[in-house]
């Protein structure tokens, strides 16, 4: 516990989730927490944080927008001073067959689910440098780093160049004291999931887990909250899958 304490960081895609797991788990080890979205839930989060005991902030801002990036880490300078981690969370999986998949929707998935990062890491990198210190956590999948799914191929396209960001990013900023690690996530029971499965693909999917459960946002927290630790200070570059073995078999 307290592993994080006094640390701040930002969380984009916060306002429920995985990126809400991440936040909640960040604030109860000690963190300080900007939460971000384009959703007014997010102030809900806050809310959340702050019953922890820990210091929250809610900013909204769409990732694919640089301005209100810029926007949202200059506050978070103003209020903390600093930025110890960040956590690129926020991504839309938008189910399409590649036959009938647009130019539009695949450009959107990719603005959100890498563009987002590039904003978000290019706004934090300078005040990581100037600190010598940081940690960015960005949010695959096992869709694109390990297995391949239908109708997903503009989410599993983004979803390994996330991977590739992080190996590359993570060599470039190793001279500065600033570990960059992806994490990549199996079947999470989300409020996503909830609304967009039905019982039955629900219970099919939860017989394909070897440990025999969806995962829950709480279960991504944990492997972020240990990534953005310094117990973690010397895995770089790396993918943690957490899936509960889903992909072993």
């Amino acid at each position: 516990m307290f592993e994080l304490k006094d640390k701040v960081a930002i969380v984009t895609g916060a306002g429920r989730g995985i990126g809400r797991g991440i936040a909640l788990s960040l604030a109860k080890n000690g963190a300080k927490v900007v939460v971000t979205d384009i959703s007014d839930e997010i102030f809900e989060v806050v809310k959340e944080i702050e019953a922890t005991g820990s210091q929250g902030l809610a900013v909204k801002c769409d990732v694919t927008d640089r301005e209100q990036v810029d926007g949202a880490v200059k506050k978070t300078l103003e209020i903390f001073g600093r930025i110890d981690i960040l956590v690129n969370n926020a991504g839309i999986y938008p189910f399409k067959s590649f036959t009938e998949m647009t130019e539009e929707e695949w450009d959107k998935v990719m603005n959100v689910n890498v563009k987002g990062i590039f904003n978000f890491t290019k706004a934090v990198l300078p005040k990581m440098i100037e600190q010598k210190y940081g940690k960015i956590i960005s949010i695959s999948s096992i869709a694109g780093s390990v297995v391949g799914y239908a109708s997903l191929v503009h989410y599993s396209a983004s979803k390994a160049a996330v991977l590739g960001f992080t190996r590359s990013l993570a060599i470039e900023v190793a001279q500065h004291g600033i570990n960059v690690n992806a994490v990549c996530p199996g079947p999470i029971e989300t409020p996503g999931t909830k609304e967009g499965l039905t019982k039955e693909v629900y219970e099919q999917t939860k017989k394909t887990i070897p440990l025999g459960r969806w995962g829950q946002p709480e279960d991504i927290g944990n492997v972020v909250v240990f990534l953005a630790s310094d117990k973690s200070s010397y895995i770089t570059g790396q993918c943690i899958v957490a899936d509960g073995g889903t992909t072993i078999q």
